[in-house]
């Protein structure tokens, strides 16, 4: 197809990519609002392909701005364009891929990338046998600019191009890349490695057939004076070890040697790619064997990589010490995200739980530096590799690393000396049996680093205490555990902001690990955090939410005194009342408020009527809002999360007020909008949902009661545990609905029965799951024991080892008075699992009188049953421990 575009069209466009590079919002208004007048005209496309790849009188900025405003109408339109359109776009993109300009160059890739992606390679059938020819030119710009294009193409259909869909073009294009690796020119080589390091992770046939040759061509480029093909080597290395240790064990000495080489390199992204190669070891089962030898010379060069660069030291303003009466910018404000809630037992206490199973230990937390600071840096990199190298090499580590803490934690220069702090921090979880005899030196020192005059020392001071709170915790209180609380106390009134926000998240660590032990000094932390509200700017604020959220669910009913109330509630209740509902700083507030409410229980009554109002208000907003976009596309979605939020804070209130929010319930229209929130497309909606009907369920029944015939059937749906906290909460919320309608579960038992069944009886399900589905099972036969004793056989053994590990509480007690009726039903169901049963009773450490009495009948009944002798044979496959447990407690 030959076009050429008229002068008069040619000149409104050149004018309209002018103006679009004006800083002026309102021009960006005006310019947004040709563009899409223009997108009307069919050979609008045209214009800007021409613009790109034929006007080399514009300047470059302007041509390559045409090449991007092209792509986005490609990815947004690409589906409508005229056939014949297209083809010239392709035809002009060929054309260019060498053109003098780098820029235009990297241009014409990203749109020829986009064309692929969006059309799929195999309706452009040339554009691969055309780059791969171009890699032969000799003329640099046009190999430069094809291979340029490959790598994108590459990073975007790594998939697609190792099927039989397009013929595998990777036979021919991997030992064609290979050649490249010794290319004279450093662009060349540096693309070369990135095409084919795409192919690794999803182990390419292609390339697994070269693999030899790769690995070999790699080790020749190891020492490349370029810093980009030095990455590249780095990068493939470390991709490697997780996909073909099996092809790096023979050079394995070398490429450490080489690792510890580069991650020194002077080119920070070079070590930063090396660094990450320490990480990667970490976890392959031979790390300890083939590291220890290096383990000397490693440990200083990751310390050393801890260090703040002056770059970075500029970036975070580290030498403004007082900043605490700056407004942040809204930029600066990370978005964060609720965790629903989840019901879970632990370790026998029935408590409710941030989302699904135990949250990992976040490393990560206390190293947040500045968003101003790549999110991932040769420092983090540097610190999480010792963190994982010091869980795999524990206290052996420790006659290297005690030195090198010694010579930097002391250290007169500041930044050497917070490298020292930070590497403290760092191996507190892998050595810390070793770490022990240290640390009563240890802690006191830091504790006096917490007022040392940098903010930098400060900060990371914090986070590195806040990973050895355990351990102060169990000491005498007098000894750390208060000086450090006062120290802390001081550093969430800092005049520094990034030391604030470390405080904040140390002592919400410290609040976790104490629990109640702080109960003598809550006066004393109420009237800092207080202060705090009225100090901090708004990023800390937020913060600081969650520090007397996590202090409620630490101390719990202990909080509820009216001296203590009197201090937290009013400035709560202030911010609370400055909010407006689409804020999304009442996200954070309410989380606060739910731990608030569930700690003080009935102390919370004064304040419950306009939070409970404005929660209903939130969801019926969200819910209206949805209902207004499903009828009119041009409306937005909701952001579900507020509706989540408040649920979950009716959830605490219902948990905090019992029986005192029946009222609430009573004059409102809670219910109906359960029944919407229930049968939400979003799982978190549903998971929120479950839980509250839980909590209404045990607070005030008479009014979820009227429902049950709604209510089931949706809880039965979502009994699917590929969702698994939606199960785990509509599964607990089963099992306390059962308890309190008794009998007349019968009606409905049919809708849940054999889920439950197949739940228990899935491979890895996780603990929390097991756990509550065993006990809603239980309790299902507690209430409707003829209805569930017949398929005793299909879950006993299951049930059993699941609720062995639970401690003495109530539910623990429903669900095995449950198991003790169906076995009065059905005594045949449980035979062959009977050791099983024996088991999981002896965990019991105070078992009520009358159930005592249930599990002795049971006991007895088995024994006279088989006979003295049969039972004495049963007996001795217990181990010892099992059979004297049962002799003393159920005297059997």
């Amino acid at each position: 197809m030959t076009w050429e575009p008229q002068a008069e069209g040619l000149q409104q466009i050149i004018g309209i990519l002018k103006e679009s590079q004006s800083p002026d919002t309102a021009t960006q208004m005006a310019v947004q609002m040709k563009l899409e007048e223009f997108n009307r005209y069919p050979d609008f496309n045209n214009y800007l392909i021409y613009v790109l790849t034929k006007l080399k009188t514009e300047d470059e900025p302007t041509r390559s701005l045409s090449g991007l405003i092209l792509k986005n109408n490609i990815r947004m339109h690409g589906s409508n364009l005229q056939p014949e359109i297209v083809e010239y776009i392709k035809h002009e993109c060929l054309q260019a891929v060498g053109d003098a300009s780098p820029l235009i160059r990297a241009t014409v890739g990203i749109l020829i990338t986009t064309i692929a992606s969006n059309g799929g390679l195999q309706n452009w059938p040339q554009l691969l046998p055309s780059l791969c020819e171009m890699l032969d030119n000799q003329d640099y710009n046009v190999c430069e600019g094809a291979f340029s294009a490959l790598q994108k193409i590459c990073e975007d259909s790594a998939e697609i191009l190792d099927s039989a869909a397009l013929n595998r073009p990777l036979n021919v294009m991997i030992p064609k890349f290979l050649q490249y690796f010794k290319h004279s020119s450093p662009k060349i080589r540096s693309h070369a490695i990135a095409c084919i390091n795409q192919f690794i992770i999803n182990r390419s046939q292609a390339l697994m057939l070269h693999i030899d040759a790769f690995i070999e061509n790699l080790f020749n480029l190891s020492s490349d004076e370029d810093h980009e093909v030095r990455k590249n080597v780095c990068h493939g290395l470390v991709m490697l070890l997780e996909v073909r240790m099996d092809r790096l064990m023979p050079h394995m000495s070398q490429i450490i040697e080489y690792m510890l080489l580069r991650t020194q390199d002077s080119d920070e992204g070079v070590a930063l790619e090396a660094s990450e190669f320490w990480l990667s070891l970490a976890e392959q089962s031979i790390c300890k064997d083939v590291l220890a030898p290096y383990l000397a010379q490693l440990a200083p060069v990751l310390v050393r990589g801890m260090r703040y660069s002056e770059i970075d030291i500029i970036l975070l303003k580290g030498n403004v010490e007082e900043d605490d009466m700056v407004p942040d910018r809204e930029e600066d404000i990370r978005p964060r995200f609720h965790k629903s809630r989840t019901h879970t037992i632990k370790s026998g206490e029935v408590s409710q739980a941030s989302g699904g199973e135990e949250d990992e230990d976040e490393f990560d937390d206390g190293l947040d530096d500045d968003s101003s600071l790549s999110e991932w840096n040769l420092r983090k990199c540097s610190a999480a590799a010792l963190d994982v190298l010091a869980n795999v090499f524990r206290e052996d580590c420790l006659p290297i690393v005690l030195p090198i803490l010694k010579d930097t934690l002391f250290h007169q220069e500041w930044v050497i000396k917070e490298s020292g702090v930070l590497a403290l921090g760092a191996i507190a979880e892998g050595c810390m049996q070793g770490m022990i005899q240290h640390l009563p030196e240890l802690i006191p020192y830091l504790i006096s680093c917490l007022s040392d005059k940098k903010a930098l020392v400060r900060s990371i001071t914090c986070w590195t205490l806040s990973r050895y709170a355990n351990w102060v915790v169990n000491q005498p209180h007098d000894q750390y555990l208060k000086p450090l609380m006062e120290e802390l106390l001081k550093r969430i009134l800092d005049s520094n902001k990034r030391v604030q926000e470390a405080a904040c998240s140390a002592f919400a660590t410290l609040e976790e690990e104490a629990c109640t032990e702080l109960v003598p000094y809550l006066e004393y932390i109420l009237k800092t955090l207080v202060f705090a509200f009225s100090k901090y700017q708004h990023k800390n604020l937020l913060i600081l939410y969650d520090a007397v959220g996590t202090l409620a669910d630490s101390v719990g009913h202990h909080l509820n005194k009216p001296q203590y109330i009197d201090i937290l509630m009013p400035p709560l209740i202030d911010k609370w009342n400055l909010l407006k509902d689409d804020d999304k700083d009442l996200f954070p507030l309410l989380e606060c408020l739910s731990s608030i409410a569930t700690a003080l229980q009935s102390g919370f009554l004064p304040y419950c009527d306009p939070v409970y109002r404005r929660c209903i208000s939130l969801i019926e907003q969200t819910i209206n809002q949805e209902m207004l976009c499903k009828q009119n596309h041009t409306f937005d979605h909701p952001d579900k999360e507020r509706m989540i939020v408040a649920l979950d804070l009716l959830s605490g209130l219902a948990e905090g007020l019992d029986r005192h929010i029946e009222t609430l319930v009573a004059n409102s229209n809670i219910m109906h909008l359960l029944y919407q929130c229930m049968q939400d497309v979003l799982p978190e909606v549903r998971q929120s949902s479950f839980a509250l009907l839980g909590d209404l369920t045990k607070a005030c029944f008479p009014h979820v009661h009227p429902f049950m015939a709604e209510f089931f059937p949706i809880l039965g749906q979502n009994l699917n545990p590929d969702f698994i906290s939606v199960c785990n909460n509509a599964t607990w919320a089963i099992g306390e609905i059962c308890m309190k309608l008794g009998e007349e579960t019968k009606q409905y038992i049919h809708l849940v029965l054999t889920d439950l069944f197949i739940i228990i009886n899935r491979p890895n399900t996780p603990k929390t799951l097991l756990e509550n589905t065993a006990i809603t099972i239980g309790r299902l036969g507690y209430v409707c024991p003829v209805e569930v004793a017949p398929y005793l056989p299909e879950f006993v053994r299951q049930w059993c080892t699941s609720l062995r590990h639970i401690r003495d509480n109530d539910e623990k007690d429903s669900a095995f008075r449950g198991m003790c009726h169906m076995i009065t039903v059905n005594p045949a169901g449980v035979v062959p699992d009977f050791i099983f049963f024996c088991d999981a009773i002896a965990s019991w450490v105070n078992p009520p009188q009358d159930l005592h009495q249930m599990i002795q009948k049971i006991l007895h009944g088995f024994k006279t049953q088989v006979g003295e002798e049969n039972w004495r044979r049963f007996v001795d496959q217990f181990p010892p421990t099992l059979a004297e447990r049962l002799v003393t407690m159920y005297n059997i």
